[in-house]
C-alpha cells in the first residue's frame, strides 16, 4: 500500500547532500516538504536536533519524518572528542526526534531514519544482507545506538524504517566529490590493498529508496540502500579512472592512511559486501545498478 495523496514530510538534515535531493524529489511529485535544520529560512523549522530540545509541536501534523541529521563521520581525525560528537549526534538526535514524535498531535505515521552499512563492521568478502548481525567496531556501535533510538518510535505506533546507506555517489559532495580532483589529474589509486568492498549507491537511487520505504506502508525495519552490484576498491578505482580517461595507479598505502587519519583509517580500509535484498524482493528498480553506468551518468 502507498499514499494516494499529497504527503507532508519533515526532513531533518534537509540542507545536506541527501536531504536536498530528497526534498526536491518530493516537491517535484507534489508533496509538501519542511526542512528541520540549524539554519533558518523559508520552509524551515529552526531546530538543532542534536541539542535535544525540540520546539513545541515541531512534528505535529506531518505524515512522515525522514531523519538524516548527524555529524559527518569521515570529515576529520577521530579524536576522543570527535568520536563522542559522532555518537551523540546520532544517538541523542534520534532520541530527540522520537520524543517530538511522541508529543506530536496528530502524529506522523512513519519515521525513516538514516543509518549506515557500517552497522555490519568490516565483513571482508562475506555477503551481508539486512538479516546479518552487527559488527563490533566504533561505527557499528554508533549504528546500533542510532537504530535502537529509532526503534523506540514503534512503541508509540509509528512505523520505523532504518535505512542502512552505503557510499553515496554524487558530484555535489561525499566521497566521490573529494576523489574527483585527485583522479582528474591522474593521481588516483587504490586505498591500502584495495580488496575492501565498497557498497556504493548513486544519489538518485538513495533518494528513490528513501521515498519507497516511506511510501510503502508494508515497509518497516532495516533496509540496505546500496547498489545491487557492489565492487571492491580496486575495481572502483579502475572504473573511475576509465570513465575519466586518466591513469589510476598511484596507491595510498595503509600505513600512510593511518599516519594521516589515525583510527579513522580503519574505517577507510574496511568494507561491506552489502546487498539490498529487501529492495530487490519488493521490485524496487535501480536507475543505476552498475558502477560504470553510475559513474558515466555523474562524471562522463
Amino acid at each position: 500500500m502507498q499514499y494516494a495523496r499529497t504527503v507532508r514530510v519533515a526532513i531533518t538534515g534537509g540542507t545536506g547532500l541527501v536531504g536536498q535531493r530528497l526534498g526536491q524529489l518530493l516537491r517535484d511529485r507534489g508533496d509538501e516538504v519542511t526542512v528541520i535544520s540549524r539554519r533558518e529560512g523559508p520552509g524551515v523549522i529552526p531546530w538543532d536536533v542534536r541539542e535535544g530540545v525540540q520546539p513545541k509541536d515541531a512534528l505535529s501534523g506531518f505524515d512522515a519524518v525522514v531523519h538524516l541529521a548527524g555529524a559527518a563521520v569521515a570529515e576529520r581525525r577521530w579524536t576522543a572528542a570527535r568520536k563522542r560528537e559522532i555518537m551523540d549526534s546520532r544517538r541523542d538526535g534520534t532520541r530527540a526526534v522520537v520524543a517530538a514524535l511522541a508529543a506530536a498531535d496528530p502524529r506522523p505515521s512513519v519515521l525513516v531514519c538514516a543509518s549506515a552499512v557500517g552497522y555490519y563492521g568490516d565483513t571482508g568478502s562475506e555477503i551481508v544482507t539486512e538479516s546479518s548481525p552487527s559488527g563490533d567496531d566504533f561505527l557499528a556501535d554508533v549504528c546500533c545506538a542510532w537504530e535502537s533510538e529509532a526503534d523506540a518510535a514503534a512503541s508509540i505506533g509509528v512505523r520505523v524504517v532504518k535505512a542502512r546507506i552505503g557510499l553515496v555517489l554524487a558530484l555535489e559532495g561525499g566521497a566521490l566529490g573529494r576523489m574527483l580532483p585527485i583522479f582528474r589529474v591522474g593521481g588516483g589509486g587504490r586505498l591500502g590493498s584495495g580488496r575492501q568492498w565498497m557498497p556504493w549507491i548513486h544519489i538518485d537511487d538513495v533518494v528513490a529508496g528513501l521515498v519507497h520505504t516511506m511510501d510503502c506502508t508494508d515497509c518497516d525495519g532495516a533496509y540496505n540502500l546500496t547498489a545491487p552490484e557492489p565492487v571492491d576498491n580496486r575495481e572502483f578505482t579502475r572504473a573511475l579512472g576509465q570513465v575519466l580517461r586518466r591513469p589510476a595507479v598511484v596507491p595510498v598505502p595503509g600505513f600512510a592512511l593511518r599516519l594521516a587519519f589515525g583510527e579513522l583509517a580503519g574505517a577507510l580500509l574496511a568494507g561491506q559486501r552489502a546487498l539490498p535484498r529487501r529492495l530487490l524482493r519488493e521490485g524496487f528498480s535501480f536507475r543505476h545498478s552498475t558502477l560504470p553506468a553510475a559513474l558515466n551518468d555523474l562524471v562522463a
